[in-house]
């Protein structure tokens, strides 16, 4: 919804500035300028892209437009599961959680928090981890396996704002190929009338114009909104790794939470009181 309203705002404000300015819609509508820019972007991100890539694109796109995000009840909700799985632990033993790792869907504990079992990624690192922790108790090997499980995420989740704003890069140098072929057919015409030149060569600039729009108002913002996303996604997951690697330095639930709560953005963190009742809860 923010994204709709930031796309209105652009268009707005440009094209009331321009018809302020005393121009002519009819003007800036180049269909030809448009097919070379937007053929040669989309040509150039799959020049760029592997299918994996584009299929993240594809899906990640819709994201841009959608109002959700990490808000402080996510990460309550997580504080919230990781305190009863550590409480559990402490009270009954490491095996006592194993049902619940193995079979996140049928558990009483995951049942209670219905964002994290949607997430699928989330409970699968948690109950990965876990596993790992039945295992083996070093901390050093538990760390260290979800530092690469982070890094892969880390990894994939920015591919699509990377490329795209490779994308946004392109898109003014290919406004000038656009203007320049304008330019061109203006010259084998180079001896009609001055107000047929005015608007070929208007027509041509046209493509320099949307070139700069394209990048630096649209598609540009979408990559840093996908890069914004996948930072918050980070974070959320930075969490449950600081949550559980207190854990196995031999923290109690209480520190091992607040080592979590702590990694928590300052804008959505939870005060120490809000934890300390989700723990007695």
């Amino acid at each position: 919804m923010i994204a709709l309203f930031g796309i209105l705002v652009v268009v707005a404000c440009v094209a009331g500035g321009y018809w302020v300015a005393g121009g002519k819609f009819g003007v800036l509508f180049q269909p030809a300028e448009i097919l070379v820019i937007g053929g040669a972007a989309l040509g150039s991100l799959f020049i760029g892209s592997t299918r994996t890539t584009l299929t993240l694109i594809g899906r990640n796109l819709l994201d841009v437009f959608s109002s959700k995000h990490y808000a402080q009840e996510d990460y309550l909700e997580l504080l919230s599961l990781l305190a009863r799985l550590l409480i559990k632990v402490r009270r009954e033993g490491l095996s006592s959680v194993e049902q619940d790792i193995e079979h996140p869907e049928s558990s009483i504990i995951f049942s209670q928090h219905r964002r994290i079992r949607e997430d699928a990624s989330v409970t699968r690192f948690i109950c990965d981890t876990f596993r790992v922790y039945l295992v083996t108790g070093e901390p050093a090997e538990i760390e260290g396996i979800m530092h690469a499980d982070m890094e892969s995420m880390h990894a994939l989740s920015h591919l699509p704002a990377h490329n795209l704003s490779k994308v946004a890069e392109s898109l003014p140098g290919l406004g000038i190929v656009a203007a320049v072929l304008g330019v061109v057919l203006t010259m084998q015409k180079i001896t009609a009338p001055p107000d047929e030149l005015g608007h070929s060569i208007g027509a041509a600039l046209v493509g320099t114009f949307l070139g700069v729009l394209l990048c630096y108002g649209f598609v540009g913002p979408m990559a840093t909104k996908l890069e914004n996303r996948a930072q918050e996604r980070d974070a959320f997951f930075g969490v449950i790794r600081s949550t559980i690697s207190g854990t196995a330095h031999g923290a109690t639930p209480m520190i091992a939470l607040e080592f979590g709560r702590r990694s928590v953005p300052e804008v959505y963190r939870p005060t120490f009181e809000e934890l300390e009742r989700i723990i007695r809860g």
